[in-house]
């Protein structure tokens, strides 16, 4: 069993599951598409279902189970699953290979397990639901309560049962801290920058908190860097760009959220795009096309960035920066979301400004740091001072 990508002749594209035979695997298929098409899921999203099902199938099939006959035993999945390590769990592996259990050192950490038994289960529950699977499945896999226990007020109105759901298989994950850039890498990388689009790069990400699907995407026309934008038919004020999803780009790049939002830039983002621009400019083979960050140091010239190779260029200016660890692109974008909220944004600021579609996912940015707290803790007026006793 192993993840493909697809390309439909529309262009669209989304993985799949492929079997030994490399033969699509219907109920996986089914599925992945829904999530993709259905539900106008992000073609990375399908990526990483399609990796996390193709293990499950792949253990179903090494124990000689179908996948419903697995779907009934997860707790056993669950346990292979954190100690398989690659020889195990891999493509080519076999199925006699020893395992060491628990008290062993996992293979995967709970944050990953937790990962795939989602996808495994969301595929459950989408059979169940397309009549592919039977419903004795789904108790197995969640705790299932109707409405019955609940006010009249909050039931149905119409008298149907409401299924409330929670998952019986899950690890424990540790709270950790946001794994954010910090202030001094960020400031490294940007000296590491061998260009004024990498330096734009670099800060679009960690003043403005975008993806890099979303930096990818960036449309000249997304730009608005006036003081006052009506004359373009915007009345967003000062400067700032908009992040919109496209079907349509040709370098893969994509916006994770359905719903339009814009960003306001400060003053180094502005400064940087200014100084791409006559960058840029220098490059004649780059003049046209309406993407704003294209190729200028190797071929195509002129072509729009891939979102892989974001993650190459801070690979790169990490190495020259000397950072013992490469920065990564999501971590610029933590590192925008954790300095907002340390500014005392508010969560449904920081949410929006992200993208986020439920404040809930900007949580992980809501824990303050030490000497915040040490400050809050010294301004709380001491019981004397409130009853207004002289000291």
């Amino acid at each position: 069993m192993r993840a493909f990508p697809v390309r439909l002749p529309s262009g669209a594209r989304y993985w799949t599951v492929l079997d030994e035979d490399l033969l699509v695997v219907a109920v996986a298929d089914g599925f992945l598409r829904q999530v993709r098409f259905g539900r106008d899921g992000a073609e990375s999203t399908t990526k990483s279902y399609a990796h996390s099902i193709a293990l499950f199938l792949r253990w179903c099939t090494h124990t000689g189970r179908t996948w419903q006959a697995g779907a009934e035993r997860l707790g056993l999945f669950m346990t292979w699953l954190t100690y398989a390590g690659p020889s195990a769990s891999g493509v080519e592996a076999g199925s006699s290979v020893v395992l060491a259990g628990p008290g062993g050192v996992p293979a995967r950490g709970p944050r990953r397990v937790n990962g795939v038994l989602t996808a495994v289960r969301a595929m459950v529950v989408h059979a169940v639901a397309e009549g592919d699977a039977d419903g004795h499945l789904l108790p197995l896999l969640y705790e299932l309560a109707d409405d019955r226990d609940l006010p009249e007020a909050a039931r149905d109105s119409v008298g149907r049962m409401s299924w409330r759901m929670r998952a019986r298989h899950r690890v424990h994950e540790p709270e950790r801290p946001v794994d954010r850039a910090s202030d001094e890498e960020t400031v490294a990388l940007l000296h590491a920058c061998r260009s004024a689009r990498d330096r734009l790069i670099v800060l679009l990400m960690a003043r403005a908190g975008l993806r890099r699907g979303e930096v990818c995407g960036l449309r000249r026309s997304d730009v608005h860097l006036l003081t006052d934008s009506r004359a373009l038919g915007c009345e967003v004020a000062r400067t700032h760009l908009h992040v919109l999803r496209r079907e349509d780009n040709p370098n893969g790049a994509w916006a994770k959220s359905r719903r339009q939002r814009s960003v306001p830039l400060d003053f180094l983002t502005v400064q940087a795009f200014d100084t791409y621009a006559l960058e840029r400019a220098r490059v004649p083979r780059s003049a046209d096309g309406d993407f704003m960050l294209v190729n200028l140091f190797r071929e195509p010239i002129g072509a729009p960035m891939r979102p892989d190779a974001i993650g190459e260029l801070l690979t790169a200016a990490s190495r020259r920066a000397g950072l013992p660890v490469p920065v990564r692109p999501h971590q610029l974008r933590h590192a925008f979301g954790s300095n907002a909220a340390d500014a005392g944004c508010g969560i449904d600021v920081v949410a929006e400004l992200l993208g986020h579609a439920s404040v809930s996912s900007s949580q992980v940015y809501l824990h303050p740091d030490p000497g915040r707290l040490r400050a809050a803790v010294d301004l709380v007026p001491s019981p004397l001072e409130q009853a207004g006793v002289p000291r």
